[in-house]
Order: structure tokens, then sequence, then C-alpha cells
């Protein structure tokens, strides 16, 4: 089973659209919410190597933020890195 991981802040437009966007796939993720959480918030920068929110990332492959999200599905690479078919490096 694919792993979806989303670091997300409560007030933030891009992790309610990228949420919205995987729940509308039929997608089950987990959510780790940093708006209050400066240890978690340091743990999406260190693996992300990115200060904003949302980021994503698939069986541990970070796929990007919001609009990363986006493009994917529309070159259709997405459903191919949420079946684990994929093998190259998304973002």
């Amino acid at each position: 089973m694919t792993n979806v991981e989303i670091y997300t802040k409560d007030w933030c437009p891009y992790s309610t659209r990228a949420k919205a966007d995987l729940a509308n796939k039929g997608v089950s993720f987990e959510e780790i919410d940093v708006t209050n959480d400066p240890i978690r918030e340091q743990e999406m920068i260190a693996r992300s190597k990115r200060r904003t929110v949302p980021q994503i990332f698939v069986d541990d492959r970070h796929l990007g933020g919001s609009d990363d999200l986006r493009a994917l599905e529309t070159n259709g690479e997405l459903d191919r890195l949420l079946s684990g078919t994929a093998h190259s490096e998304a973002a």
C-alpha cells in the first residue's frame, strides 16, 4: 500500500487545495499539521528542503507542494507514483 504524507498549516489555502485534490482521487493520506508544531515543521524542512506548505511525500519520495501535485496530475505521473510503478524522481 502506498504511504502518502502531507505537511500542512491550518490557515493555508494551498494545503486545503492539495488535501482536496488527494481526497478527490480517493487517496488516503496522513496529514501532519505543523501550524503550531515547530519540531514537526523543522522535520518537514529537513525532509523537503523547503519552508512552505504543503509538502507532499509518497513512500518517502518528495513530490513537492500543491502546484507540483497538480502538475503531476496533469501529466499523468501522479497515478503512477500513487500505484508505486514510477521509478524516476518526480520533484
